[in-house]
């Protein structure tokens, strides 16, 4: 397994802080968050975060997306776009970015169910946009990802399976995230990562609890979902890779850590230094 991290999870530096720190660290890629940042008085993850590229003028920022990396020896495991499937000029964008670029891979985003929609409805409709992502990535030669992700359509490893299903595994394939599956979507990773087979193509690991969040006076408890340190969630990350790399899964694992109970760069030399731990 190759360990990077995505940038999304670095909001204090900048592009070129970010290679120069993982290397220095020991990381071998990253990944970079492509969005357009909404901005904030504070550096904050999602707003606010100065390791962003942003989506408008994206083409004209291609080339340091790439050379930055490879001048501190350090990879591109893929790009982390927000771009939805429907939303196909700006996927098309993204797409050839990646093959531009040399990441192999990005991430297109899938839709939650908003009140008033019907899942079937929402579901198929987002079959069709992939079944034309698949084209366009196999025309640029890269593979589009979906994530299993909380709160949208692939949840769950058999939701992003019976989405897929069919498409060509050379093309499109999916993130499995432990964290995002404690919220939501939880399967055992063995069988999750044997059921996608050919589609399990990327890995993110974050962790995270479910903590009391109310209680009411009845004595109901209402919990909540929190982003923890890799050490401190629910998911143990040792048990974790080891079944992922007993299905023969041997490629990224991309660190994506929104905890801040330790500095930036205390937080990502301990992130690695806990993942050489637990791999296998």
């Amino acid at each position: 397994m190759k360990f990077g991290y995505f940038t999304a999870a670095t909001p204090d530096w900048t592009p070129e802080e970010v290679v120069t720190n993982l290397a220095a660290q020991g990381w071998q890629g990253v990944e970079w968050r492509l969005v357009d940042d909404p901005g904030a008085d504070e550096i904050g993850f999602w707003a606010g975060n100065r390791a962003t590229w942003p989506m408008t003028g994206l083409e004209k920022n291609i080339a340091a997306m790439r050379e930055l990396p490879a001048k501190a020896g350090l990879e591109v495991t893929g790009i982390g776009a927000y771009s939805r499937c429907h939303d196909h000029d700006n996927v098309e964008r993204v797409l050839a970015a990646a093959a531009t670029i040399g990441a192999g891979q990005v991430r297109v985003t899938v839709p939650g169910v908003e009140d008033g929609q019907n899942y079937r409805e929402v579901f198929a409709a987002c079959r069709r946009d992939w079944e034309w992502v698949a084209e366009r990535a196999a025309a640029h030669g890269v593979k589009a990802l979906l994530e299993l992700h909380h709160r949208t359509i692939t949840a769950s490893a058999s939701a992003a399976l019976r989405l897929l299903d069919g498409l060509d595994p050379n093309h499109v394939g999916v993130i499995h995230d432990m964290g995002n599956l404690v919220v939501e979507g939880w399967e055992r990773p063995l069988w999750g990562a044997q059921l996608l087979g050919p589609y399990l193509a990327h890995v993110h690991v974050k962790n995270a609890i479910h903590e009391v969040d109310h209680i009411g006076d009845d004595g109901t408890v209402r919990h909540r979902s929190v982003m923890v340190a890799l050490r401190r969630g629910q998911v143990d990350l040792r048990t974790y890779l080891a079944e992922l790399a007993a299905t023969g899964y041997d490629g990224w694992v991309v660190c994506e850590d929104f905890s801040t109970d330790l500095p930036l760069a205390q937080r990502t030399a301990d992130n690695l230094a806990y993942l050489k731990e637990c791999a296998p």
